[in-house]
């Protein structure tokens, strides 16, 4: 039998090598898709870059996993790979490696500027990174790297690589392409010394470039360049380009398909979302496209037909929630519709049936009606969408609106329901969305920039960025301004508990209100963050999110904004928290590319008690709270008979710090105190023992 010795250390290096075996934050089975920036290709192995990490799958595409993020890189934004060396570059400014197919990351960063790395390729034993500050090139598998660009103009963005046997080309942001033919020691001009140029492909002796003019197709090893993409059906803003056998794909706002070398292109879109497709792979006859929101496509007869490869694939970004009875709405900008949870995220499925556009900015429930309101991309319809069938199928309610109409947050009052736009101010619908219902009710403000919108009771209030906020109490046919003591006018979220207002600003903390806005004062106390993207209330906790990937991402307060903590644990270190919700057992967290995660109210509000007053069915020991703690912490536990109990604590190693409980305890349920005063920061076991139970849990003592 294990000693508790060898069980607490197997633990601590357990957790060590995984942020969620022990979370107290966890993910949720979805969303899955989201945007995949960038593919590579070893034998079976397919790895996919996003907004959320590498992903993995060894099935081509059937099921993928997330070994793990390669930290402080941001989002992916290219992937090389080279027997078992996978790279990985980021928009953080750094270079990852991996030698164990994404499990573990190493910084690669010698020699490296804090740059946007978008391109990354091997050629001829060396592997060279391109980005806003040009070529670097490593002959040691990363270990240093060297700066690479004479011949490149100065401050280039290089963000593709190609190559025909030992010549290598640079494709650039707005200047075009160069060629090397010494190992990129030093770079030609060609003659496509203009446009952005994002991805390269060779059949035999033609080289294609997508660009966002277009392709263009080179014959004489990248010297010269002619316009390949004349056809009409091929629209600008290309972002990939590849080949199956002499069969060539373009891939921008959609995939097109070429049988002729580029002279005439067909598109090729059955089953594939109107998304921007920014990545192609192939392996055999199997074609994968990496969309802006959609996630992973899959096609197996050259594009005729798409299918949905995601599963697995938690990439998304979630920046809108909605609850109505058991259903949880999320959804995001750059996802493909509106998902619905039914199980608290353990399943979720998509429905966007009539939604025409996907760029989702903003969700509302009013009755047995499910809003959506949308933001305009290329020229997309935009406005609200309206779905009486828990988002299975959407209808536009949009008569009054503008044309183009960024709608960028929603909110109802009894059966009012209000639009806040961008440019536009707000408009209010009586009749829930109906056709020709829409009605601008801008008088007295003074801008029309609306970014989020509150209610408390029958007072509607509009956030905005740069004039604060104002108030309505007759349902906007007038605006007051109420800004007093509000110090930051950038506002990005508000969240109400009673009589309660809180604001979460860009760059000033958190504010309350507890005069409908007459007057605010900054709540900030233990609040290291400052950008806040999220809030949600439940009871007399407050929750607020934070909106870049450094430092804690959530924060907790018990006593209306007086003191705040951390309330990180578990969460990946990079997520960026753009929404919270919180329904009666959990809160929600959508973040910016790595999904929605969950956690127990139980677990971590001290104020959600059973509603039950009968006796505990069952032994159990929650979560200590608050986690993490400085130098106080309570732990709950419960007896369903009489018990004698032990409860002790215990550093990493194994050795006791203290005996909480030694007696015999009555049936019921019980709060004790643990005190870490005198005790270093670092993670910390509290072990529950009766006769027939026992249960150890983790704790971390954060000084």
């Amino acid at each position: 039998m294990k000693t508790l010795l060898q069980i607490l250390v197997l633990m601590a290096v357990i957790y060590s090598g995984s942020n969620q075996l022990m979370a107290q934050w966890i993910q949720t089975n979805g969303p899955e898709g989201g945007q995949v920036n960038c593919f590579a290709v070893t034998g079976a192995n397919i790895f996919a870059g996003g907004m959320g990490g590498v992903f993995l799958s060894t099935n081509n595409g059937t099921n993928w996993t997330t070994p793990s993020y390669p930290n402080n890189i941001g989002q992916v934004l290219s992937l090389a790979v080279s027997g078992t060396n996978l790279f990985a570059g980021g928009n953080h400014g750094w270079v990852r490696l991996s030698t164990d197919n994404g499990i573990t990351w190493i910084p690669r960063n010698t020699g490296l500027p804090h740059a946007n790395y978008g391109a990354l390729t091997f050629h001829d034993g060396n592997i060279f990174a391109g980005s806003d500050s040009g070529v670097f090139r490593s002959t040691n598998n990363g270990l240093n790297w060297t700066a690479v660009n004479t011949g490149l103009p100065s401050q280039v963005r290089v963000g593709s690589f190609g190559a025909i046997d030992t010549i290598i080309f640079a494709g650039t942001w707005g200047m075009g392409i160069y060629r090397s033919t010494n190992g990129g020691t030093s770079w030609d001009t060609t003659s496509l010394d203009s446009t952005d140029v994002r991805s390269f492909t060779a059949i035999g002796t033609y080289l294609f470039a997508a660009t966002w003019d277009g392709v263009y197709r080179s014959t004489d090893n990248g010297v010269s360049w002619t316009d390949s993409s004349w056809s009409p059906t091929l629209p600008p803003g290309v972002h990939a380009v590849t080949h199956i056998g002499t069969t060539l794909f373009a891939g921008g706002w959609g995939v097109f398909r070429s049988t002729d070398y580029g002279s005439s292109w067909t598109g090729v879109n059955i089953n594939l979302p109107t998304l921007d497709v920014f990545a192609f792979a192939v392996i055999g006859t199997n074609l994968f496209a990496g969309t802006g929101g959609g996630g992973v496509f899959l096609s197996t007869n050259s594009g005729n037909y798409w299918s949905q490869a995601n599963s697995g694939l938690r990439n998304t970004d979630v920046n809108t929630f909605a609850f109505s009875g058991t259903n949880l709405f999320a959804a995001g900008i750059w996802n493909d519709g509106v998902y619905r949870s039914t199980n608290n995220g353990n399943l979720w499925t998509l429905g966007n049936t009539g939604l025409t556009n996907t760029h989702i900015t903003s969700l509302a429930v009013n009755g047995t009606n499910l809003f959506a309101g949308t933001g305009c991309f290329i020229l997309e319809a935009s406005g609200v969408f309206r779905s009486t069938n828990n988002g299975v199928s959407w209808d536009s309610v949009n008569n009054g609106l503008p044309e183009y109409c960024n709608v960028n947050t929603l909110a109802v009052i009894d059966t009012n329901l209000f639009a806040g736009t961008e440019g536009d101010g707000v408009f209010l619908s009586t009749n829930s969305g109906d056709s020709c219902s829409w009605t601008a009710v801008n008088t007295g403000l003074t801008t029309l920039n609306i970014n989020t919108l509150g209610v408390s009771g029958t007072n509607l209030f509009a956030g905005t960025l740069g004039e604060g906020i104002f108030l309505s109490t007759n349902n906007g046919s007038n605006w007051t301004p109420v800004n007093n003591g509000l110090t930051n006018l950038y506002v990005n979220i508000f969240a109400v508990s009673d009589t309660n207002i809180f604001v979460g600003t860009e760059g000033g903390g958190v504010f309350l209100s507890t005069n409908n806005g007459t007057s605010w004062t900054p709540v900030t106390s233990g609040l290291t963050i400052t950008h806040i993207r999220s809030l949600a209330v439940s009871d007399t906790n407050i929750f607020a999110g934070h909106r870049f990937w450094d430092g804690p991402h959530v924060f907790l307060s018990t006593n209306n904004g007086t003191n705040w903590t951390p309330f990180d644990a578990g969460l990946v270190n990079r997520a960026e928290i753009l929404s919270l919700i919180v329904s009666d057992t959990h809160i929600f967290a959508g973040t910016d590319g790595v999904g929605v995660w969950k956690r127990p109210l139980s677990e971590i509000v001290t104020s959600v008690e059973s509603s039950s007053s009968e006796p505990p069915l069952h032994f159990s020991m929650a979560q200590n709270f608050p986690n993490p703690f400085n130098p106080i912490t309570k732990i709950k536990y419960s007896i369903p008979q009489l018990s004698t109990v032990v409860i002790k604590v215990f550093d990493i190693l194994g050795n006791e710090i203290e005996s909480l409980v030694n007696e015999e305890k009555q049936t019921g349920t019980y709060e004790i105190e643990f005190d870490g005063s005198g005790l270093t920061s670092g993670i910390y076991f509290y072990r529950l023992q009766t006769d027939s139970f026992i249960e150890t849990k983790k704790m971390i003592l954060l000084r």
